[in-house]
């Protein structure tokens, strides 16, 4: 099996509309990332929210699902607290694959076993440089479909 993993340096920027979402405690972390991201040349939807007044995750897990459905863009990024409730509300839409990944070795897997769609992270579990690495290794993984590609497949009829 080949597994590969994004190399040292700049993302591939190839595809590179990025969808972000997160709720109140997900802003911070959703602004570092967003940075860096556009730094290395993504444009970024930004689906909010912006500021530190409580929101509710799920109303941005619904935000996420209707921009790749809508094809403004082909992957995104959601951010709550645990990673845990956005991931939920995200993967209620039936063309998300929401993965919530701690590290990027997750995020690669994530990518190149199950064609995740959506990376969801936690930013009180997880650090930025963990987050960035997740970040990197979510955008810069093919899906290597193969054996994989039926199972993936069998998602849809779920």
């Amino acid at each position: 099996m080949s597994e590969r993993s994004a190399s040292a340096g700049e993302i591939d920027v190839s595809n590179s509309v990025v969808a972000m979402a997160c709720d109140h405690a997900g802003v911070e972390l959703k602004e570092i990332l967003k940075a860096e991201l556009e730094k290395s040349g993504h444009s970024i939807i930004d689906l909010g929210t912006t500021g530190p007044d409580p929101v509710d995750y799920p109303d941005f897990g619904r935000a996420m699902a209707d921009a790749l459905r809508e094809g403004r863009a082909a992957r995104g990024i959601v951010i709550c607290g645990s990673g845990i409730g956005i991931s939920i509300a995200a993967n209620r839409h039936a063309h998300v694959r929401a993965a919530l990944c701690v590290d990027g070795t997750m995020a690669r897997l994530a990518r190149l076993h199950n064609d995740a769609n959506v990376l969801a992270l936690g930013s009180r579990v997880t650090g930025v440089e963990a987050a960035k690495d997740c970040v990197k290794q979510f955008l810069a993984t093919p899906f290597e479909g193969g054996r994989h590609a039926g199972r993936v497949a069998k998602l849809s009829t779920m």
